[in-house]
């Protein structure tokens, strides 16, 4: 029996920042975002808008009443939580219409997390081949107003439902994965932002990669070659070339070029979007799908999932015939009709997110497009919309 990946599916918000622009205002050259980490333009996501609502906007246009019907196992991986206790998954489970005998779990382990989540899901529909799971890796990427990380901020969530016979993937049992304690990038429950080591974390990111991509190949017998295309986590794009560029020297020529101009449309949306942490290797995997005119039924995709403190796993999936059938294909409509806002409204949204005190708050949603909102907190409970209902 095979299983994977059946739908994708791509939420964040409505508003964007020019990182041109951006870079202007922190007294930057422009190359050093455009070409220096490889980002456009990033995300701006309001008030109205948290893990929950991310989530559950992404999963929502994919999902027909046959899958909500299936659908026995929820996990949300996110390292932007909004409780230390209760699962973002039950809050998503709920706006969902899911059913009450489902599993709702929530994941952490930085930006790895909904690879953890993703094989968890497919060991269980394995086991399970007449259900189906919900995996969504869903974050918001803060380090700070004028901080080093800025440039590399954004948000968004990817919604995957996981079954027997996908449509878009299947799923190899060939994993391989690496773990260990590193303090390259951590969170306290006291910060608001995450703390990193920018240089470090990123040697970090290509040792890894370079670990368990070579013990892949030889526990495989597998070769460069035999990749239509490799996929990597992308904190910003330059990040996934720099790791992609460290292995090609085993390829010929013409499988550099290939390997380079697949994952140029990889990168296509992250580009757009910047870093959603848990989600970020999975926009990268959508991107390649919806954009790539060269890729056919058969072909092997190599993946990259990492996260700081440490973790990295590398393993492969078999793209299936009717894989666009399960695609987010209107992602790159959606993404131009975003609303750009100058570095001054960014800011103002930046520093108006939800508290964290135990006041009642009243956020303003009425502007948000999205089906899915946060309206405020009352008695230290986050206050969740469907503006469509």
């Amino acid at each position: 029996m095979q299983v994977g990946i059946d739908k994708m599916h791509f939420a964040t918000s409505h508003l964007y920042v020019d990182m041109a622009e951006l870079a202007d205002a922190r007294q930057q050259a422009p190359d050093k975002y455009l070409i220096g980490i490889g980002q456009s333009q990033m995300a701006v996501i309001p008030p109205s808008q948290d893990t929950v609502t991310l989530a559950a906007n992404a999963a929502y246009p994919m999902l027909t009443a046959e899958d909500i019907a299936a659908i026995d196992l929820v996990v949300v991986a996110t390292e932007s939580g909004i409780d230390n206790s209760k699962a973002a998954a039950i809050y998503v489970a709920k706006l969902l219409g899911l059913s009450k005998r489902a599993r709702t779990i929530e994941m952490k382990e930085a930006c790895y997390a909904a690879t953890a989540g993703l094989q968890l899901a497919a060991d269980h529909i394995r086991v399970h081949p007449t259900k189906k799971a919900l995996v969504i890796g869903s974050d918001i990427a803060r380090y700070g107003l004028n901080s080093a990380g800025e440039p590399t901020q954004g948000g968004g969530a990817v919604a995957m439902l996981v079954s027997a016979d996908p449509q878009i993937l299947v799923l190899n049992d060939d994993s391989v994965v690496l773990s260990d304690d590193v303090m390259d990038f951590w969170r306290p429950l006291y910060h608001t932002e995450a703390l990193v080591d920018g240089k470090y974390s990123s040697n970090i990111y290509i040792d890894y990669f370079q670990d368990v991509f070579q013990a892949y190949l030889k526990e495989q017998s597998a070769d460069l070659a035999d990749f239509a295309a490799l996929t990597f986590h992308l904190p910003y794009t330059k990040m996934g070339l720099k790791a992609l560029r460290s292995v090609l020297p085993m390829a010929t020529t013409d499988q550099q070029t290939t390997l380079l101009a697949h994952f140029e449309h990889a990168r296509r949306f992250s580009r757009q979007v910047g870093n959603l942490y848990t989600g970020s290797l999975y926009l990268g995997l959508l991107s390649l799908l919806v954009s790539d005119p060269d890729l056919k039924a058969g072909d092997l995709i190599g993946l990259f999932s990492y996260g700081s403190g440490a973790e990295g796993e590398f393993y492969t999936g078999r793209l299936q015939p009717n894989y666009q059938r399960g695609l987010d294909l209107e992602l790159p409509q959606r993404l131009a009709r975003r609303q750009r806002v100058n570095v001054a409204e960014y800011e103002a949204l930046f520093n108006h997110q939800l508290q964290w005190i135990a006041d009642d708050q009243q956020l303003d949603y009425q502007n948000d497009p999205q089906r899915f909102v946060l309206t405020g907190q009352v008695n230290e409970q986050r206050q969740y919309l469907d503006q469509q209902a």
